[in-house]
C-alpha cells in the first residue's frame, strides 16, 4: 500500500527547495555568458528552437516540461518519422551532451520548482505504466538535475538497479549527501564517464529493457 512521503530531517523538509531555487539562481546569473554562446551555437549548427521540450513527471508524477539544449536534427524518413537517435544526435550535439552542458536550462527548472539539484532524473511520461509499484516511489521527491544513479554508473548501469539507486536515494535525503553527489558529478562530467550505454546512443528504451525481463504493463504502476 503506498504510503505518503515523509522528509527524512529538517534539511530535506525546509532547506533543499529554497536552496535549490536560490542556487539555480545564482548558476543561472553566473553562467549567462555560456548559455549566451551554447544557444548562439545552437541557433547555427542545428536551427530552432534552440532549447528541447519535452514532458516528464515530476514530484507526485505531476508532468512538467523539462528544458535541455538541442543536440539533435529533426531529420525524419519516408515516412515522416524520426530518424532514430543515433542518426540524428551530431558531432556537435554529442560534445553537448559529453559535457553535459544541454542540461544547463534545467536550471530553470529548478528555479520553478519542478526540478531539485540532487534527485532521480526524470524519466519519459510513456515509461510510467512500466514501472513496478515500488518504483513509482523516485516520484515522492522533485527530480533531480543529477543524481546518486548519476555518479554511479549513469547510463551503464541497468535499469532496475538504477530506479533501486533512486528508492535509496529518496528515502534517506542529506546535506552532505546532497554536496558529495554534486562534487562526484563534476568529477564525472570532467572525465566524461557514464554518458552512452554500450548499445545505444543514450540509455536503452525502458519498455525494452521491461519486454527483456518479462515485465508488462499491466503488471505495473500504482495500488
Amino acid at each position: 500500500m503506498r504510503t505518503t512521503h515523509e522528509p527524512y530531517g529538517p534539511y530535506e523538509k525546509f532547506i533543499k527547495a529554497p536552496l535549490d531555487c536560490f542556487l539555480a539562481t545564482c548558476a543561472v546569473i553566473v553562467l549567462f555568458p555560456v548559455l549566451g554562446i551554447i544557444a548562439l551555437l545552437v541557433r547555427r549548427k542545428l536551427g530552432c528552437p534552440v532549447l528541447f521540450s519535452q514532458d516528464r513527471p515530476g514530484k507526485n508524477e505531476k508532468i512538467f516540461k523539462l528544458l535541455k539544449f538541442r543536440t539533435m536534427t529533426d531529420e525524419k524518413d519516408e515516412n515522416g518519422e524520426l530518424l532514430p537517435d543515433e542518426v540524428r544526435l551530431t558531432p556537435f550535439g554529442k560534445k553537448l551532451r559529453s559535457t553535459s552542458l544541454d542540461e544547463l536550462p534545467e536550471l530553470l527548472n529548478i528555479i520553478k520548482g519542478d526540478m531539485a539539484i540532487v534527485g532521480p532524473r526524470p524519466l519519459l511520461v510513456k515509461y510510467l505504466p512500466y514501472y513496478t509499484v515500488e518504483q513509482h516511489y523516485r516520484h515522492d521527491i522533485r527530480p533531480g538535475l543529477t543524481g546518486y544513479a548519476q555518479v554511479h554508473g549513469r547510463n551503464k548501469v541497468s535499469w532496475d538497479d538504477k530506479l533501486q539507486m533512486d528508492l535509496d536515494y529518496a528515502s534517506h535525503i542529506t546535506f552532505l549527501g546532497d554536496l558529495k553527489i554534486v562534487l562526484e558529478t563534476i568529477v564525472k562530467v570532467l572525465m566524461r564517464e557514464g554518458i552512452s550505454s554500450e548499445t545505444s546512443a543514450t540509455m536503452e528504451d525502458f519498455r525494452d529493457y521491461c519486454a527483456i525481463v518479462g515485465r508488462a504493463p499491466e503488471e505495473a504502476g500504482r495500488k
